[in-house]
């Protein structure tokens, strides 16, 4: 491509493999500057024209180039167009986010692991899931071993039902629940669902978990990020027409506040008025370490919220299996939308009896126990060295937002601590608008031994930097 001139993007790149399809473009981009299709100095094409090109979300386009940009293989100003950057082809690309990371990969030796998005796999109760999966092919009769009910097995469900109306509040029965493969398939079958109401938007709030908005703007929906302050969603800035709005009232993701009180009132009032619906992602809301954790949202108005849990935080995101509660009125509607979705009814049955027998709540109780216990180390060796570390949100959930003042640059920090082998996320991986700058630690998988060294060892190099 000649400087100063664009041309079609699907002559440029090509999409390919499997993913959010905005880091399978970023990754196309990366491979079309390595090629040399790319060259520094020259225009990518405009957001609105790749997208149509490619036949694309322009919300896929917008967020693989903020990608590219905050890794430094783009460069944008306002009022000029976006043009690769000088130094683009001696760059390596950063690692993907680590919700896309295979499950074995093999990070450098001492390195510590501290990107968000995984429990403590290593502590899932193999034991107790081993006695639970045994006793289910033992006692299955010969017709649970035909194909299953798309919408779940009816143990699972009605256990489901039991344990969110005690657990959390949501008055739920069996009916209402769906069995799904998780938060990320259940926002797919949503968004499709979504659109053959004649709803055009979702709202997700900003920052916030970039698997979720990609899975949703699969389904054409148009994606509209909204800001997150300390009480939670920004509710005021809404829109004032009907859409959906994706929320995560007990711990949003990544800065770990809680919605408060009167925007929980606020919101619902707004979905009332506007006749959307409001899908609660009930993220964290087991692990709440100060207090006991507030109810979720869709106890206080059934009729309106979508909510969705999973065990991928509590027991391991390769079971693949989360729910849905349906509101009444879209009961009928959602299985239809979900009726082509088909789980392993061996895994369903065993979670039905591990939840039944209580092995389920005890991990749970046990897991708390540790993951404060790491969260403490942690937050403790911090704020012996850096006595002014500001760390957002509640005590809560398997990671800690660590705020840098805005004028650091969070990727070039997180780079420097992958550099010494400590990995974490910056903060700007999750935004849509830059605004803030911090980095995201996870300390699940922290042992209690380690914590305090890890924390000491990040202090001295957040001091080093902030200096």
């Amino acid at each position: 491509m000649r400087k100063d001139r664009t041309t079609s993007g699907a002559a440029l790149i090509e999409l390919s493999g499997s993913g959010p399809a905005h880091r399978r473009l970023a990754e196309a981009i990366r491979a079309a500057i390595r090629d040399g299709r790319l060259r520094p100095g020259d225009v990518v094409p405009a957001s609105r024209n790749l997208a149509g090109d490619l036949g694309i979300s322009r919300w896929v386009v917008t967020e693989a180039y903020q990608q590219l940009a905050a890794e430094g293989f783009l460069t944008t100003r306002a009022g000029s167009a976006t043009r690769i950057a000088d130094a683009a082809t001696t760059l390596t690309p950063a690692p993907l986010p680590e919700e896309s990371l295979e499950g074995d990969e093999v990070l450098p030796p001492g390195a510590v692991d501290l990107r968000p998005g995984l429990p403590d796999v290593a502590a899932f109760p193999r034991a107790a899931w081993t006695r639970a999966y045994a006793a289910t092919v033992r006692s299955l009769t010969p017709n649970q071993w035909r194909y299953p009910d798309p919408h779940g097995v009816p143990a699972l469900r009605s256990t489901v039902a039991d344990y969110v109306r005690r657990v959390r509040g949501v008055d739920a029965d069996q009916q209402r629940v769906l069995i799904t493969g998780g938060t990320t398939d259940a926002i797919r079958h949503l968004s499709r669902f979504l659109v053959t109401t004649g709803t055009k938007r979702l709202v997700v709030e900003d920052p916030g978990w970039p698997t979720l908005a990609a899975a949703a703007s699969g389904g054409d929906l148009s994606v509209e990020p909204v800001p997150v302050d300390r009480e939670g969603l920004v509710v005021a800035a809404l829109p004032t027409s009907h859409a959906a709005v994706l929320v995560t009232p007990a711990h949003q993701f990544p800065t770990g506040v809680a919605l408060s009180a009167a925007r929980r009132t606020q919101l619902l009032r707004w979905a009332a008025d506007t006749g959307s619906i409001l899908i609660e992602d009930d993220y964290d809301a087991e692990y709440r370490y100060d207090r006991r954790p507030v109810g979720a949202l869709a106890g206080l108005d059934p009729d309106r919220v979508v909510y969705l849990g999973s065990v991928s935080k509590t027991l391991a995101p390769a079971l693949r299996l989360g729910w849905l509660v349906a509101p009444p009125p879209l009961r009928r509607p959602l299985e239809q939308a979900f009726s082509d979705a088909s789980r392993s009814a061996l895994e369903q049955h065993a979670l039905a009896a591990l939840m039944a027998n209580g092995d389920y709540d005890r991990h749970l109780r046990r897991m708390r126990r540790k993951y404060e216990q790491r969260r403490d180390l942690l937050l403790t060796a911090l704020r012996s060295t850096l006595t002014s570390l500001q760390v957002s949100g509640v005590a809560a959930g398997l990671h800690l937002l660590v705020r840098l003042p805005d004028a650091v640059a969070d990727i070039q920090v997180a780079d420097r601590l992958t550099r010494q082998g400590i990995l974490v996320t910056p903060l700007s991986r999750y935004q849509h608008r830059r605004t803030d700058s911090g980095i995201v630690v996870g300390f699940a998988r922290l042992t209690a031994d380690q914590a305090p060294r890890v924390g000491l060892e990040l202090a001295r190099t957040l001091q080093h930097v902030l200096r």
